[in-house]
C-alpha cells in the first residue's frame, strides 16, 4: 500500500502553496470556488461546518468509522484536518445555512506562495483555522487519486494517532508569520507532507471504495502492477492472473472497488504518464507512445485526445505556455 501511495501522488508535481490564517468570530460564511490542487483546512479552536453540493461523494473518517454522506453538513471540532483532494467548490461556516460571501472577494489574488491572514469579526464564539491549497495540473494526478472522494475528513483522535502528522499540524502555525530564507519552500513542504500522512491515515481506515482497493490483497497487487508496469501488453486475463482471481471476480471486484473498468483504468495510467513525458521531456511522440505502451503512434494520438481533449503536441505546448 505505501509503495502504491508513492507511486499515486509522485508524479503531480505540486508547484505551489497558497496559505491563510483565518480568525473568525460567528456569524460568518464563506463559499470557495473550485480551484485546481488540493485544499486543507485545520481546526485549531472553535468549530465550524463545511457543505458540499447535494450528491457530491463525502467520506467521514472517526476513529475506525467510515461514513459517506450525501450534500449533509458535517462539523468540523479543534483539532480536526479536513482534506479536500480534487478542490471541489465548497462552503464553511460557522452554522449550515449560514450566509456566505465568496471567497475571492475576502482573499483576492491567491497566488501560489502567497500568505494572507482573514479576519472577520462577530459577536459569537470564535474560531481559528489554518488553510492551505497545494497546486498541481488536474491531469498529472494518477487516475486512482482522481477517484478519491471529494472530501476527507480526519476527525482530532484520528490525527493524534498519527504522531508525525500531529507534530507538523501543531508546529505550522508557529512557522506562519516567520519572514525567513527559505520561509516558502518550507511551507509548501510542510502542507505537501501534511497531505501525504494525511492520505496514508485515511488508507488505514475504513470504508471508501477507492481506499479499500489499495489494501485488497488481490486488487491491489494488481494496481500496484498497472500502476509501475503500464507500459506491458496488459489484457483483462492477464491482469486477472497478476490478483490471482478469475477473470470475472477481478472485473467484477476492479469496478466496484476502484469505480472503473481495469482496462479503462490502465488507459487513464498510461496517459498520465504520457502527460508527464510531453511536459518533462523531449522525447518525440513516437517514442512517448512506446514508453507508455501503444505501438502504433496514431493509437497513441486517438487515445490521448480522448482522454484530454487535446493531441500530444497541443498539450505539450499549451504546456510550455504557462511555464
Amino acid at each position: 500500500m505505501a509503495d502504491l501511495l508513492s507511486e499515486l501522488l509522485t508524479p503531480m508535481r505540486l508547484r505551489g502553496v497558497f496559505h491563510s490564517s483565518w480568525s473568525l468570530r460567528a456569524p460568518w460564511g464563506v463559499v470557495g470556488e473550485r480551484e485546481d490542487g488540493a485544499i486543507l483546512h485545520y481546526v485549531r479552536s472553535g468549530s465550524c461546518v463545511v457543505e458540499l453540493a447535494p450528491g457530491d461523494p463525502l467520506c467521514v473518517l472517526a476513529g475506525d468509522a467510515c461514513a459517506p454522506r450525501h450534500g449533509e453538513p458535517v462539523r468540523l471540532g479543534a483539532g480536526d484536518l479536513a482534506i479536500f483532494p480534487h478542490g471541489v467548490s465548497h462552503r464553511l461556516a460557522d452554522r449550515p445555512g449560514q450566509v456566505t460571501v465568496p471567497l475571492a472577494q475576502v482573499l483576492p489574488d491567491r497566488e501560489p506562495g502567497a500568505v494572507r491572514a482573514l479576519r472577520i469579526d462577530g459577536p459569537g464564539e470564535a474560531t481559528e483555522l489554518l488553510c492551505g491549497g497545494l497546486h498541481y495540473e488536474p491531469l498529472a494526478a494518477a487516475p486512482l487519486y482522481r477517484a478519491l472522494p471529494e472530501l476527507i475528513v480526519l476527525e482530532r483522535q484520528v490525527v493524534e494517532s498519527q504522531p508525525l502528522l500531529a507534530g507538523m499540524l501543531e508546529h505550522l502555525g508557529e512557522q506562519w508569520a516567520e519572514d525567513r530564507p527559505g520561509a516558502a519552500l518550507v511551507v509548501l513542504r510542510a502542507f505537501e507532507l501534511i497531505f501525504i500522512l494525511a492520505l496514508r491515515a485515511a488508507l488505514e481506515e475504513r470504508d471508501v471504495p477507492v481506499l479499500r482497493a489499495l489494501r485488497h490483497p488481490a486488487i491491489g497487487r494488481a494496481l500496484l502492477a498497472v500502476h509501475t508496469r503500464f507500459a506491458e501488453p496488459w489484457t483483462l486475463e492477464s491482469m486477472a492472473a497478476e490478483a490471482g482471481m478469475s477473470r470475472s471476480a477481478f472485473a467484477s471486484g476492479f469496478r466496484e472497488l476502484v469505480g472503473e473498468p481495469p482496462m479503462q483504468h490502465l488507459t487513464a495510467r498510461r496517459m498520465q504518464e504520457a502527460a508527464r513525458l510531453l511536459v518533462e521531456t523531449r522525447l518525440p511522440h513516437g517514442r512517448i507512445a512506446e514508453r507508455v505502451g501503444y505501438g502504433s503512434d496514431v493509437g497513441f494520438h486517438l487515445a490521448f485526445r480522448a482522454w484530454s481533449g487535446g493531441t500530444p503536441g497541443q498539450y505539450r505546448r499549451s504546456a510550455l505556455i504557462g511555464k
